[in-house]
């Protein structure tokens, strides 16, 4: 059940998921349906994803309305770096007196000082940037806490987390395993799941994420195939956006659609080619793979700033693949 609520002018839209975990929705782009944060309740609380720095006023109203003071967090973990995920990590953390960042090995000197994923994000983003996201601040490094392949934070309860690294989508990427949940918290290493409250579809659907600038497909298999192996795994937890289950629809999902989104950009490819032609080609695709499951849909809209963002991730590799090749010649 999805709980709405009106705080401030702001819709708040909050749904437990059953074992302790409950979802706030992080109006990302003041959109219904694109990122969520996640509550983790053992006998300690955690976060799971901030989203943007635009996202703070909601994480903040939806933990009110589940009874959770904001002195009561423990932990704030990001599953990687990109503003969509952890940009507001800064901003929120003072709401949060006792809460630790939880972050992959690679995203640390990122969170103390953001200036140059600030950079890389602006190259992407352009004047838009701040509209979209916001400001990323700092993160104190004594409020960090950095967990490697394999290692744990116990919640109680039962909410035994353990981190995988889980590159592909990016290289600062890992995935929780929650054993009391029966699932993954899988950032965007296992898709992202289209909703009805994005696209206006009366069904839900996952696609990748093969945005700018460490997409890599071969890696991409390989962190799949070592969550597909952990036991006891019924849910993955998408921070775009809730829960597929069973897990293993969301598994051979990804594998089939990362598999023909990279087919697709190497058929097409050309050093210097414009993004916009593979966009069309990746719309085109997504029309005709829907169309095979009986959904006929024109409009994309809910997936668009997606569809540009694959694009160019896509076009990322294969010039970085060209040079590469050119240079050895």
């Amino acid at each position: 059940m999805i709980l709405k609520v009106k705080v401030n002018d702001m819709q708040v839209y909050v749904e437990d998921l059953g074992s302790g975990v409950q979802m706030i929705d992080l109006m990302e782009q003041q959109e219904r349906g694109r990122s969520a944060c996640y509550v983790v309740r053992g006998d300690k609380i955690a976060i799971i994803e901030t989203g943007s720095s635009l996202s703070g006023p909601y994480i903040l109203a939806g933990l009110n309305e589940l009874g959770i003071e904001p002195a009561q967090v423990e932990y704030v973990i990001v599953t990687h770096i990109h503003l969509d995920h952890a940009g507001g990590v800064g901003s929120i953390l003072p709401h949060f007196p006792h809460a630790t960042v939880v972050a992959h090995p690679r995203a640390g000197r990122h969170l103390i000082d953001p200036s140059r994923l600030m950079q890389g994000a602006r190259a992407v983003y352009g004047d838009a940037l701040e509209r979209l996201y916001g400001e990323m601040l700092p993160v104190p490094a004594d409020r960090l806490l950095i967990r490697d392949e394999g290692e744990q934070l116990d919640l109680g309860a039962g909410h035994l987390l353990t981190f995988y690294d889980t590159p592909g989508h990016a290289k600062h990427h890992f995935s929780i395993h929650d054993p009391a949940a029966r699932g993954i918290f899988s950032g965007d290493t296992v898709g992202v799941r289209y909703v009805q409250q994005l696209t206006g579809w009366d069904f839900t659907c996952i696609f990748p994420s093969t945005s700018p600038t460490d997409f890599d497909r071969d890696a991409v298999f390989s962190s799949l195939d070592k969550l597909e192996r952990l036991p006891g795994v019924d849910r993955i937890f998408h921070t775009h956006f809730g829960p597929t289950e069973p897990a293993s629809l969301a598994f051979a999902r990804t594998r089939k659609t990362v598999d023909d989104f990279d087919r697709l950009a190497r058929e097409l490819f050309t050093p210097g080619m414009d993004g916009s032609v593979l966009a069309e080609a990746i719309r085109d695709y997504i029309r005709a793979d829907l169309a095979k499951e009986g959904h006929i849909v024109d409009q994309l809209g809910g997936i668009e700033l997606d569809i540009g963002l694959n694009a160019q991730g896509m076009i990322y590799v294969l010039e970085r693949e060209h040079a590469k090749k050119s240079r050895s010649l």
